[in-house]
């Protein structure tokens, strides 16, 4: 039976991410948690509204109403990695070789991997933020669509369209689609290789939360009473395709979905606090935790597999050994 060591804080939890093998878990307020030897804090925005885990550079980077950039690392230490005036950054993405991007109101920036920084702007506001995973390659998610820009080279942005509001965006492992969040309750998908569009409709809520399996085959989301989770293995993606449907609980909505990093499972947070994983391969559940105070907002699994620390709209974080 997994075991649950339970960190209950004051407010709502944004990120969570293990630096090192230690877990971390920033709130709303910016103040960031971590269980090193006991429980520490350190303080990085004046209200805090987007965060990613930097994993080539082991760091968490934070955005907010401040209009800076935090950098957590190792020990808790923060520093300020970039701003962007009175503007609050409502997204921030990492990129290869310590690139990372953020963005505010029609602009996303792009800090170089040598220093260098260069705006984009947008006719309406850049509203999610993802790097490719090869190549310096930054897709923002915006109004009718999306763009892709090349920050290290002076080539035109590709633009990707589809009406109506995209919220967020990511690219698959391979590189070969990219999917965007929408205001409706619906995600979008293009295969970068002709264009072709992948419509993925039918959810009662809007998606909030994405994440890819192991290689790439599939992507679970949330914004359903099951993890959604579409079939990438075909050169066409998801197209004509129905998705699995897992952890289905009639009266709950998921909120969260985080895949396994080295098999196919996907831990599933919903809005009662509860977190099941479930087996892609027979929909097989095991109970990670029982039901709690607020809504999964946040999940992530540490490099050796076993652990999953959790955060809640209501503060009620913690870390899951599945190894127990």
């Amino acid at each position: 039976m997994p075991t649950v060591a339970p960190l209950d804080l004051d407010g709502h939890c944004v990120a969570t991410a293990f630096i090192g093998e230690v877990p971390y878990f920033a709130l709303a307020d910016g103040s960031v948690h971590r269980l090193d030897h006991g429980h520490k804090t350190s303080q990085a925005n004046d209200g805090l509204l987007c965060a990613f885990y930097d994993a080539g550079s082991d760091r968490l980077l934070t955005g907010g109403e401040d209009g800076k950039v935090f950098s957590i690392g190792a020990g808790g230490e923060t520093a300020v990695v970039a701003e962007a005036g009175r503007k609050w950054i409502t997204s921030v993405a990492a990129g290869p070789q310590g690139a990372l991007a953020y963005a505010a109101g029609r602009s996303a920036w792009v800090v170089l991997p040598g220093g260098k920084v260069k705006e984009f702007q947008h006719p309406r506001t850049a509203e999610g933020l993802a790097f490719a995973p090869k190549g310096l390659r930054l897709g923002v998610a915006r109004y009718n669509g999306a763009t892709l820009h090349f920050p290290a080279t002076e080539s035109k942005p590709v633009e990707l369209e589809w009406a109506g509001a995209h919220t967020g965006i990511i690219f698959s492992p391979d590189g070969n689609f990219v999917v965007t969040t929408m205001q409706e309750n619906a995600l979008h998908g293009w295969k970068l290789a002709d264009g072709k569009h992948m419509r993925m409709t039918g959810y009662p809520a809007k998606v909030k939360s994405l994440s890819w399996s192991v290689k790439g085959k599939w992507l679970a989301s949330s914004g359903a009473p099951a993890a959604i989770v579409w079939p990438f293995q075909s050169k066409d993606g998801p197209m004509g395709k129905a998705p699995l449907e897992l952890g289905t609980r009639g009266n709950s909505m998921v909120t969260c979905v985080a895949c396994h990093p080295t098999e196919e499972i996907v831990a599933i947070g919903y809005n009662d606090g509860m977190v099941l994983a479930a087996r892609l391969a027979d929909a097989k559940e095991v109970l990670l935790r029982r039901p709690g105070k607020g809504a999964i907002t946040a999940m992530t699994w540490d490099r050796s597999d076993r652990r999953l620390a959790f955060g809640s709209e209501a503060g009620d974080c913690g870390v899951i050994d599945i190894s127990a």
